[in-house]
C-alpha cells in the first residue's frame, strides 16, 4: 500500500469515527429535536413534540457512499401528517459539489421501501400520498460550503425550464459558520458539542472553548452531560499528544457537572505539562540530530536560542528557518511554548 492510499484510509476511518459519534448523538431523540428547533427558522418546527419523533431503525446509505458518511432517519407521526427527517451525517473535509444528487439517491430509496411496505390496495388509492421528506445536511469541514443547496442547480439550464424540472432543497448545518457568540447565546447541548467541534490547531484551544461553555455544562443535568464527556473522549483521542491522553480521560471520566471549571483547570494543567515534557525531548532529540551532522552542542544551542527570539519578536517560522538553518520541524517545536524557557535546562 503506498503512502498517499494509507493516508486517505486514514482520513476516511477518522471520518467514519466521527460520524458515528454524531450518530450516537442524534439518536438521541431530545437531543435530535434540539438540533432542529435550535437552528431550523421554520414555523413548523415549533410544532414537534418529542413523543411524536421515531427513530427508523435502518440505514438508507447506498454502498457507492458507504466509505464516506453515515445517516440518521426520524420519522414524524401525527394525526395530521406523516413527515420523514433524513438527517446525512456529512463530515468530510472538501465539499461535495454532487451532494444534491446523492440525496436524491436516498430520497428514492426511502420512497421505494414505504412503496414496497404499502399494501397494494392502498397504494392504488386517488389518496395515496408518499410521506414528505426533510433532507438534512450536518458538515463540520473547515471550508466553507458552497455546494448548491437544492437540486434543480446541478441540472443543466434550469433556469430555462425550471418550472418543469424536479426539485428540492436541503437544511444545512455547517458547524464551523456559526460564530462563537451566537453558540453562547444558545446554551444548550447541541451548541456546546458545535462549539467543541469547531476545527482546532493547538490543543490549549480545547480548554478555551470548555471554559466558553462552562456555565452551560454546570447547568446540565447528568444524561446531557454524559453526552458532553462522550464528546469530549473523542476529541482527546483526535488532537491530544499521545503521553497525555490517559490523564485526560481520567480526569474527564471523573468528574461532575458541578465540578467542571476544576476539571478544566486538571485538563489545562496537564495538557501544559504534556507539552513541555514533549518539547523538551524534541529539544534535546534536535541537538543530538545536530551532533550526529557534526555540529558542535553549543552552535546547536546557540541556533535554538537565537530561532526563539526571533518567534517571540513575531517572525515566521519559514524566515527564520532561513536565517538560522535549523530544519523547519524544530523550529516549529519552539513555538509551542515560546517563553525561552527551555534554555535554562539544556545541558
Amino acid at each position: 500500500m503506498n503512502k498517499i492510499q494509507s493516508q486517505k484510509n486514514q482520513q476516511n476511518k477518522q471520518h467514519n469515527q466521527h460520524d458515528k459519534a454524531y450518530k450516537q448523538l442524534l439518536a438521541n431523540t431530545k437531543v435530535f429535536l434540539q438540533l432542529i428547533q435550535t437552528f431550523v427558522k421554520e414555523d413548523w418546527v415549533k410544532d414537534i413534540n418529542e413523543k411524536d419523533l421515531i427513530k427508523v431503525d435502518k440505514s438508507y446509505v447506498l454502498p457507492d457512499f458507504r466509505y464516506k458518511e453515515a445517516d440518521l432517519v426520524y420519522r414524524l407521526k401525527t394525526k395530521e401528517k406523516d413527515i420523514i427527517f433524513y438527517l446525512l451525517l456529512e463530515l468530510q473535509s472538501i465539499v461535495d459539489y454532487l451532494m444534491p444528487y446523492r440525496l436524491l439517491l436516498y430520497l428514492v430509496e426511502i420512497w421505494r421501501d414505504v412503496f414496497n411496505n404499502t399494501p397494494q390496495n392502498e397504494r392504488e388509492r386517488k389518496s395515496f400520498r408518499l410521506p414528505a421528506i426533510i433532507p438534512v445536511v450536518l458538515y463540520n469541514g473547515a471550508d466553507k460550503w458552497t455546494a448548491a443547496t437544492s437540486f434543480k442547480e446541478i441540472q443543466d439550464n434550469y433556469q430555462q425550464y425550471q418550472k418543469h424540472l424536479l426539485d428540492f432543497k436541503y437544511i444545512l448545518f455547517d458547524v464551523n459558520r456559526y460564530s462563537e457568540a451566537e453558540l453562547q447565546q444558545i446554551s444548550n447541548l447541541i451548541s456546546v458539542i458545535f462549539t467543541l467541534d469547531k476545527k482546532t490547531t493547538q490543543p490549549q484551544e480545547i480548554t478555551q472553548r470548555l471554559y466558553q461553555v462552562a456555565d452551560t455544562l454546570k447547568n446540565m443535568d447528568e444524561d446531557e452531560y454524559k453526552q458532553v464527556i462522550i464528546w469530549l473522549h473523542k476529541i482527546i483521542k483526535n488532537n491530544i499528544p499521545e503521553p497525555v491522553k490517559k490523564e485526560l480521560e481520567q480526569i474527564i471520566e471523573q468528574s461532575k457537572p458541578w465540578e467542571v471549571k476544576k476539571m478544566i483547570t486538571n485538563i489545562e494543567l496537564a495538557i501544559e505539562a504534556g507539552q513541555k515534557q514533549a518539547f523538551e525531548q524534541g529539544i534535546e532529540q534536535g541537538i543530538e540530530r545536530g551532533i550526529e551532522r557534526g555540529i558542535e552542542r553549543g552552535a546547536v544551542t546557540k541556533a535554538l536560542e537565537v530561532a526563539q527570539k526571533l518567534l517571540d519578536k513575531g517572525m515566521a517560522v519559514d524566515e527564520v528557518v532561513e536565517l538560522t538553518g535549523l530544519p523547519k520541524e524544530e523550529v516549529e517545536k519552539l513555538r509551542v511554548i515560546g517563553d525561552g524557557s527551555f534554555l535554562t535546562r539544556m545541558p
